[in-house]
Order: structure tokens, then sequence, then C-alpha cells
């Protein structure tokens, strides 16, 4: 890849998220007005509330609320959340690892399962392998979130109690160090487990598509007409080949689903951003709303262009 390929798709990235940035300031205006929600806190008077409102500057004009919006965000300044005053940038920086550990490592598991699921199922095109594995991997991928996640807790938490249903860790628990470790460890298992079935399904399925397309390009054919065996044909040419377009999905699927685990956390009552989401939905908080749309959007953003440059670097022929 030029560098001049690198320049034009990081701009574009740039591009994209001054949209954002934009759309983001009017979107949560659109939808209320927030000194009308102030307006009806019953905990505040109306003295009280027009401080407040003086106080976040909503009785300035959208221009200047815009241009103040703009320069503090540049600043790494997100506002104060209206529920409890707490700077955004703050809360969203206490919800953000608890989101990282089942992204992450429900997209390490599935990246490593999904593929070698596919790869199999693909290789063994039309027996009953492949009968298994595709056919369980499309009731993963056709299957919801939180229903996953509460089929999970009904069969390993309640029918077959192995793990907690819910919750971070044990309520009550004043454990420390490893102990702690250990106790948040098994309280994530389930809802990671739900993260890498409902990924996996759908890696699987674009490696095994993967894999059947490289089985008929002519350098297969070549590959096995000079004598490799069936595992060197796999290894060397329709493995590191098929894998192309599902780098691109795994890519693209890590910040989506920064933004899709509300349902998953909802479920198990996980403290990271998709429950952070919903308490500030009830709550109509729109400065951690802003922080959280702005946060996802640039995630995705950013993994977008990581996956870009990656896929450029592993095939350069789409380098320019």
């Amino acid at each position: 890849m030029t560098a001049r390929s690198v320049i034009l798709r990081i701009f574009s990235a740039a591009v994209t998220l001054v949209f954002v940035l934009v759309f983001n300031f009017f979107l949560f205006r659109a939808v209320g007005d927030p000194k009308n929600d102030l307006a009806r806190n019953p905990h505040l008077t109306l003295a009280g509330q027009e401080a407040v409102i003086k106080e976040r500057g909503l009785d300035q004009s959208l221009a200047v609320q815009f241009w103040k919006y703009v320069t503090q965000t540049l600043r790494g300044d997100l506002g104060s959340s209206f529920a409890n005053g707490q700077p955004v940038k703050d809360v969203l920086w206490h919800a953000l690892p608890n989101t990282l550990i089942l992204v992450g490592v429900g997209t390490v598991l599935a990246s490593a399962i999904g593929p070698w699921m596919g790869m199999i199922a693909g290789w063994h095109r039309g027996k009953a392998r492949d009968h298994l594995l595709t056919q369980g991997s499309v009731v993963l991928y056709s299957m919801p979130e939180f229903w996953l996640g509460m089929l999970l807790i009904g069969l390993l938490a309640v029918a077959w109690p192995l793990f907690p249903t819910g919750l971070q860790a044990t309520p009550g628990a004043s454990a420390t160090g490893w102990a702690h470790f250990w106790d948040v460890s098994h309280h994530a298992i389930l809802p990671i487990l739900t993260v890498t079935l409902s990924l996996l399904a759908q890696y699987a399925v674009n490696m095994r598509s993967s894999v059947i397309d490289v089985l008929h390009e002519d350098y297969i054919l070549t590959a096995r007409a000079i004598g490799l065996s069936p595992i060197q044909v796999r290894r060397r040419h329709v493995v590191p080949n098929a894998l192309l377009p599902v780098v691109t999905v795994i890519g693209l699927q890590f910040g989506l689903v920064l933004g899709g685990v509300i349902t998953i956390e909802a479920v198990f009552s996980w403290p990271g951003l998709g429950q952070l989401t919903l308490d500030a939905i009830n709550a109509k908080d729109f400065p951690v709303l802003q922080g959280l749309f702005l946060l996802t959007s640039a995630m995705v953003i950013i993994f977008n262009l990581l996956t870009d440059l990656l896929y450029s670097k592993l095939d350069p022929r789409i380098g320019d």
C-alpha cells in the first residue's frame, strides 16, 4: 500500500468522525430539550432549575452551545452527567473496561473457533461434519443475543447451577487480589460465552463459504497436481487465502459489537457500556448518551480503518 492510499484512508476516517461529532450534538437535541427534562425533576426547585440550566449553558443560543460542545470535546471534556454530576469521561472510563472484557475475550475465542469450524465444514462439504457444523452455526447466527443469554442462564445457572445468573461479582463480597479476580472471572463466563457463540457462528459461515470458493481456484488444482498432500494444500493455500474475507468481518464486527452488547449486559446485569446506555436512556442523561454515541462511533470508525489497512497489507492487490 502506498503512502497516498494510507493518507486517503485516514483522511476519510477523520471526515467521518467529524460528521459523527456534528451529528451527535443535534441528535440528542432533536429527541428532546434538556431544559424541559430538568424542569420535570421533582428534586429541583424553580431557582435550582434555573441555576443548573445556567451552569450548563442551556440558556445560551444553539450556535454558542454547539461551539462550546466542539471545543470542549476536542479538549477531552464531554461534560457532566445529569444524573449524578460526575464527568462523563470518568463514567465512560469506569464502564469501558468491563465491556472490553466481554468483547475482547469473546472476539478472541470466536476468531479462533469460528474460522476453524468453517474450515472443517468447507473442506468436508456435503458430508456429515459439514451439515452438523453449518446447521449449528446457522441456528446460533439466527438466535438473538438476549435469547441466547437467557438460554445459557436457564441451562448453566438454574437447571445446572455452575455459574452465577448475573452481576460482575458476588454481592457483599469483600474479597481482594486473586480471590476477587476469580470471582469476577466466574461471573464473566456466561456473558463471554454469549458473545463468543453469537460471533463464531457468523465467522464459521463466512469461512465455510470462503473455503469453498478457494477450492475452485486454479492454484489449488496446480498444488494438487504437483503432488502436495491434502493437509499441505489446506495449510499452505486454502486456509491463508480463505481467511482474508473473514479477517475483514472480524475487524468490522469488533467495533460494532462494542455498541451492540446492550442486550447481553442487560441480561447479565454486567456494568459495562451497554448497561450504562440503558441507565442513561431511562434517566434521560443526554451528556452520557452523547458520550456513549461518540465513543462507540469512534471505535467503529477506528476499527474499520485498521481493518482496511490490515486487509490491504494481507492482500496487496487491493492496496491502491
